[in-house]
């Protein structure tokens, strides 16, 4: 299973992926092919033969060609979980977020999704707090008490006995470089998989609830970046995954409809429903010749209900995110995924942090020995590959006392959206903007014990720069979550780029700096456009998920500094708010009608009334 893209739900790589890439199918079809499904034996009126389990909206639709296929020439029928409503994520068309925004999301979802003839989507009521690559963290934010640990398998399991699938398709559950909510929608979707089946797992749902243990047949897991062939011949091409061994199918998005448009362009009129995470803005016509037009790929997990096996390649020296992911690998049974599960990482870059002896003036500009340090130069770490006058930049830091001063300097030609400071400082990554991320102690394994901050160089209604954090140890506006932390910008005129320059105080830090172990990274996101997408990336250490991996992050040395002793770690405030199933009214009436809960919570069963 190759490695996913961003989960662009939450961050807007994916959109720039497919803005940019003629294998990702477009725009078309208004109604559902009349094609009704066959009747397939089932144990509950929530009947469905494929049940597609993901983290968020949208991470189907990638997909929906090969489901409106599906139940084209096969007459089965689908249905789709979703763990979240994909609050974290961002939003391109208003201010919206938290709960307000996951309502919003799902009803782009259910649009999306009724195009190939879904009906049924069943949301877990899961908070999507921010982009991580941690599955750990993931795992402890859905299942956190007093639910049960093992909450949103249970329910996973219990939706798998109500819909009783032949097939399930879920997401890569390999960790690098892909959200840590994509990873632990595959793992629960895997496991649930095997449990359905067992009648001693979670047994009172069929004690109590009466469902009945059901094994699906088949399990498939989304391939987004697998190379394979393009054009009618790919669908039988015989494949197989490269780090696995595993078999990899393919169905061919070029096939027509009834309605005479190819399934390409249906799903890619799917895909513009997702307004609030920028995919509005792709093409409404693929462009693509239809005998160019890709396959969309699966790696085979399971066949006739038991895991499809391959040889085991054990790595050595793995970081604790892959090593936890081997152990999870070896207890569920398919051991194989691990192979080559952790990429060779390229040494990462290192620089020092002089010290100056009067503190840098923060204005935007690089005064008389402010900065003596050396020059770090950014280069392209994802999106599209852009000239150096379009996007190109470079960083310089210094220190003095018991602050870091950070001045990046950034060439661009054309400017991003402006976002009201007032109420729209978030999500730095819709627009122009400037990140610097800090690990205090470098031996983070996730972004929650980090700081992360995005500096807006230009904002609405001439307000200036403004800052914030997300996806760290604290969230929000940063004069409240960095006190003592300052901004200024200079934006050339007439545009041709701007200048960030940054005091970030080590107070605001989640722990207290070793200055012998400090890392960093600073990044540039760069748009180009008024829509709030994101166009292309630059990093000082640009590889993987540059954002969200410390383990690439490069060593920050501060020669002089002395940190203070006794000061304690600073616990995580990650946003737990989720949009409920209960102020649906599309989940309540679904509920209504397929008997299954709304969260797909406990089924009680009432005794029957005897007359007197």
């Amino acid at each position: 299973m190759p490695r996913l893209p961003l989960h662009f739900a939450s961050t807007l790589v994916a959109a720039v992926v497919l803005l940019s890439s003629a294998a990702i199918p477009s725009s078309g079809a208004r109604a559902v092919p009349d094609v009704r499904p066959a009747v397939a034996p089932s144990r509950d009126r929530a009947h469905t033969d494929v049940l597609f389990i993901g983290a968020h909206p949208d991470d189907e639709f990638q997909s929906l060609a090969t489901f409106g296929q599906w139940r084209q020439r096969r007459g089965q029928s689908a249905g789709v979980a979703t763990i979240t409503r994909g609050e974290g994520g961002g939003n391109a068309v208003g201010p919206e977020e938290g709960a307000e925004l996951g309502l919003i999301r799902e009803r782009e979802e259910r649009k999306a999704v009724g195009l190939v003839g879904i009906r049924n989507v069943y949301y877990l009521d899961k908070p999507d707090f921010w982009y991580t690559l941690s599955v750990p963290l993931t795992g402890k934010i859905w299942n956190r008490a007093p639910q049960r640990r093992t909450d949103t398998l249970e329910r996973i399991v219990r939706l798998i006995r109500a819909t009783t699938p032949k097939t399930v398709v879920t997401m890569d559950p390999r960790p690098f470089n892909q959200h840590g909510a994509h990873q632990q929608a595959a793992r629960l979707a895997i496991e649930a998989f095997r449990l359905a089946a067992d009648p001693t797992a979670f047994p009172e749902q069929i004690r109590k609830e009466k469902y009945r243990p059901w094994r699906p047949s088949e399990l498939l897991a989304q391939s987004w970046g697998f190379k394979g062939p393009v054009g009618p011949g790919c669908a039988g091409h015989r494949a197989v995954d490269p780090p696995t061994g595993l078999p990899v199918v393919g169905y061919w998005t070029g096939v027509r409809a009834p309605n005479g448009r190819t399934w390409a362009q249906i799903e890619r009129n799917a895909a513009r429903a997702y307004l609030t995470q920028g995919l509005g803005a792709l093409p409404r016509k693929v462009t693509t010749p239809r005998r160019r037009l890709p396959c969309e790929w699966f790696t085979v997990l399971a066949r006739n209900g038991e895991f499809v096996r391959a040889k085991v390649r054990n790595q050595s020296g793995l970081r604790p995110l892959y090593a936890e992911f081997r152990e999870w690998a070896e207890r569920t049974g398919l051991p194989w995924l691990a192979d080559d599960a952790q990429p060779g990482y390229p040494a990462n870059p290192r620089t020092t942090a002089p010290a100056v002896a009067r503190a840098p003036v923060v204005d935007g500009t690089a005064g008389p020995g402010e900065y003596p340090g050396p020059q770090l130069t950014l280069r392209h770490w994802d999106g599209e590959q852009c000239t150096p006058a379009d996007c190109s930049a470079t960083a310089r830091i210094s220190r003095h006392g018991a602050a870091l001063y950070v001045l990046v300097q950034v060439r661009d030609n054309i400017k991003g959206a402006a976002l009201d400071a007032r109420t729209d400082c978030k999500r730095h990554w819709r627009t122009d903007s400037v990140e610097i991320d800090l690990d205090p102690r470098g031996d983070s394994d996730d972004t929650s014990t980090t700081f992360k901050t995005g500096i807006l160089p230009f904002t609405a209604h001439r307000g200036g720069p403004c800052a914030e954090r997300d996806g760290d140890n604290r969230q929000g506006p940063a004069a409240t979550t960095a006190p003592g932390m300052a901004v200024a910008a200079t934006v050339t005129e007439p545009y041709t780029g701007y200048t960030v320059e940054a005091k970030i105080p080590f107070s605001a830090l989640p722990a207290a700096v070793d200055p012998n172990r400090l890392t960093a990274n600073v990044l540039v996101y760069d748009s180009d456009t008024k829509d709030k997408t994101g166009k292309s990336r630059l990093a000082w250490s640009p590889f993987g998920s540059a954002q969200a991996d410390p383990y690439v992050w490069g060593p920050l040395r501060l020669p002089g500094y002395q940190p203070p002793v006794g000061r304690p770690t600073r616990p995580a405030d990650i946003p737990l708010e989720a949009a409920r199933s209960k102020d649906s009214p599309a989940a309540v009436a679904q509920a209504r009608r397929t008997g299954v809960p709304l969260a797909v919570g406990p089924r009680h069963r009432h005794p029957r009334r005897h007359p007197h």
